[in-house]
């Protein structure tokens, strides 16, 4: 697990660091297909542990991006006379980033009925690889943010996929708190895309993401998940792993401060069970009670 820092810092001075940091996080580079690494941009440790986590329980890439923008159905029609429909009907949040995102994300690497998925290494296929690459441009580096130029990678994720998005804060106080939304990535109309990504910065790459909805707390809508999301950035992992990482949080002494997941998929150990009835506010009491695992 690696990240780096490199705005203003370094770009400053030297061109970025996008394309390096998007081969280093996809599964393959110059050398052929092989394990991704998981490197994480901005030196945000608490990024690379949720992509740490992601990785090690799916053996897949991990996308980093900003969770940079919520998108209203009456805001995508206003300024692109068109409406969102299918998952995307109550909204969609902007995923991007400078270049640093994974290019196992574009979407590109088919399954065995054909849909799009995120493989892990040892079942991507030389045709694979291709229709990544195939589907990745590498654009000068936006002068507005590195005045000393480099490269970023450009893409927009393609078709629907099951993901999960989460994150790992700081509390002072408290320590460490887990937050997890599951949902889909979901894909826009070329024209619907190409006006919305401009408003952001058309020269990185692109995911749209669609949370699920379950009309409770932070989950009650999109703009909500938003809201509630404790820092500007994300781990996004291929397929639903929420109830895994709840399950990894507990065992590592994380509470996990927001969720969208099934009370009937969650494992916890028993011994929670003797800190009350509501799971969540329990779980903060139980990691408390039994302390960190590592120090």
């Amino acid at each position: 697990m690696q990240e780096v820092s490199g705005q203003r810092q370094w770009t400053d001075y030297y061109p970025n660091g996008d394309f390096a940091e998007t081969i280093l996080n996809t599964s393959f580079d110059w050398n052929g297909i092989r394990e991704a690494f998981v490197f994480a941009t901005e030196n945000d440790s608490l990024n690379a542990v949720p992509m740490l986590f992601g990785h090690l329980l799916t053996n897949t890439a991990q996308i980093f991006s900003d969770v940079r923008t919520y998108w209203s159905p009456e805001a995508v029609k206003r300024v692109t006379g068109k409406e969102l429909k299918g998952l995307a009907k109550n909204g969609i949040i902007h995923l991007i980033n400078s270049g640093s995102t994974t290019m196992d994300a574009t979407a590109q690497q088919k399954g065995a009925n054909g849909n799009p998925v995120m493989k892990p290494f040892w079942e991507i296929t030389e045709a694979d690889v291709k229709a990544c690459l195939e589907n990745t441009n590498f654009c000068p580096g936006d002068k507005g943010y590195f005045r000393c130029g480099g490269y970023s990678s450009q893409f927009k994720t393609a078709g629907q996929m099951p993901v999960t998005m989460s994150r790992v804060n700081i509390v002072k106080g408290l320590g460490p708190v887990l937050q997890i939304a599951e949902g889909y990535t979901v894909e826009l109309d070329d024209d619907v895309h190409a006006i919305l990504d401009k408003r952001t910065n058309p020269t990185w790459p692109t995911t749209w993401f669609v949370p699920n909805l379950n009309g409770c707390g932070a989950f009650k809508d999109v703009y909500s998940v938003m809201a509630n999301w404790g820092a500007n950035h994300g781990a996004i992992s291929y397929g639903h792993i929420g109830a895994d990482l709840i399950t990894l949080g507990s065992m590592l002494r994380i509470p996990v401060c927001m969720h969208n997941v099934d009370d009937d998929k969650i494992f916890r150990p028993s011994a929670w069970n003797g800190f009350g009835e509501n799971k969540e506010s329990a779980d903060y009491r139980a990691c408390e009670t039994f302390g960190p695992v590592y120090r």
